[in-house]
């Protein structure tokens, strides 16, 4: 959502520079292009600059490039940029920020050249939040950084006023080979002035996402909010409040679930982070309902550390031999995971049920594949570990003292 955001702060910051320009209509074009741009520390240029003054006054930049000077990369470039503004905003010279509305056509936000601009930039006293009376519209965005990028870009902000209710529409792509992430958001924010000045303001996300690699998927419906807190290069929602209902489906399995996630999610460093957390699992066949508390985080890696309880061993799982298999005890256990979206990265888990212990290393896919195999696959999973049991019973004996190792020679050797 900030990174999209961004957009927003150019275009409107394109808006106010300009006002006091527009009213010399005889000193438009690459004049008004210099000396907006000396304001702002950047090299302007547009293939075509046309404006009208008559009515509502109106400007619109053709072709437009945002370039710090000696830099070889453009913080923002755009097809088209339309700024409309009334009178009264004229002849106040900035002093009344009220615009009617912006629009921007395929803009392309470049981050590290946009970071290395703002490094330059001067510090400043309190950010003025202009009133866009028929909001903005963001068109066929792009947001590129070394390493990701965020394609498809739509935002749609019907109004925005400095201490009103914010409602946005924003559609995207998330791009990080071979991870994708498409998301249609609709996103309502009470009090924008008092979020950028740093003071909670209630912020409220629903919407669709489907978090997707190679040969899996996951769309979900999604809603988060609490109050947010929005610092220089930071956020912070605390408490957050997420719910998602999704369906984790690949060639041989489609999953469904419902998840809770409650705690603090604070964002700087182009990662979130939820840390405690608490989290409810509500799952279909071979996806336990579980409890735990712990800690996620994401950005390009994704890292979870768990400890809970699983509510009961889920009926899709093997068998349990008895007498665990009489057992209704909660099972505790405790999972630790660092790697890609994938689960594709060794994960580990340990697992307890009354006097019996089970620690094992495993890669998320494989297994579910294990499980959804036929009867004529492997009889064992495909993980490393132990298990450790005070009493067995198998094939009508009684075992004492069992102790079993499995390996998976697939893993990698620091993970068995």
């Amino acid at each position: 959502m900030l990174r999209g955001l961004v957009l927003l702060a150019i275009g409107l910051l394109l808006a106010s520079a300009m006002v006091g320009w527009l009213l010399q209509p005889e000193r438009a074009g690459p004049y008004l292009l210099r000396q907006v741009g000396d304001a702002l520390g950047l090299q302007l240029r547009a293939d075509a600059v046309d404006y009208r003054l008559r009515g509502t006054p109106q400007l619109v930049l053709s072709g437009l490039e945002a370039r710090r000077p000696q830099d070889p990369q453009p913080v923002l470039t755009a097809r088209r940029v339309f700024v409309s503004l009334p009178w009264r905003t004229l002849r106040s010279r900035g002093a009344d920020l009220t615009v009617k509305r912006v629009e921007l056509d395929a803009p392309v936000l470049d981050l590290p050249a946009l970071q290395r601009w703002l490094a330059t930039r001067p510090p400043g006293g309190e950010t003025r939040i202009p009133v866009l009376a028929e909001g903005l519209r963001i068109r066929d965005g792009r947001i590129d950084n070394d390493d990701w990028r965020i394609e498809g870009l739509s935002i749609d902000l019907p109004s925005l006023h400095p201490e009103r209710l914010l409602r946005a529409h924003v559609r995207g792509r998330y791009v990080d080979p071979p991870l994708s992430v498409p998301a249609d958001l609709a996103i309502a924010l009470a009090h924008p002035r008092r979020a950028l000045a740093g003071q909670p303001s209630g912020l409220a996300a629903v919407g669709g996402l489907a978090v997707a690699g190679e040969g899996w998927q996951v769309p979900a419906r999604v809603f988060l909010a609490g109050p947010l807190r929005i610092g220089k290069d930071s956020a912070l929602l605390k408490p957050a409040r997420i719910g998602i209902a999704g369906r984790y489906r690949s060639q041989g399995s489609d999953l469904g679930f419902r998840l809770g996630l409650h705690g603090p999610m604070a964002f700087n460093n182009a990662t979130w982070r939820l840390v405690p957390m608490q989290l409810v699992l509500d799952g279909d066949h071979t996806i336990p309902d579980a409890q735990a508390r712990g800690s996620l985080s994401f950005g390009r890696r994704l890292r979870i550390h768990l400890d809970g309880r699983i509510a009961d061993w889920p009926e899709a799982w093997p068998a349990l031999p008895p007498p665990l298999s009489d057992s209704t005890s909660p099972l505790p256990f405790a999972l630790d995971y660092a790697g890609g979206f994938d689960f594709a990265a060794p994960t580990r888990l340990d697992l307890r049920r009354d006097s019996t212990r089970f620690a094992a290393r495993f890669r998320l896919p494989d297994v579910l594949a294990w499980l959804e195999a036929d009867a004529s696959g492997s009889l064992l999973p495909p993980l490393a570990g132990s298990l450790a049991s005070p009493r067995i019973e198998l094939a009508g004996a009684t075992l004492h003292g069992v102790e079993i190792e499995l390996s998976d020679p697939d893993l990698p050797a620091d993970a068995r």
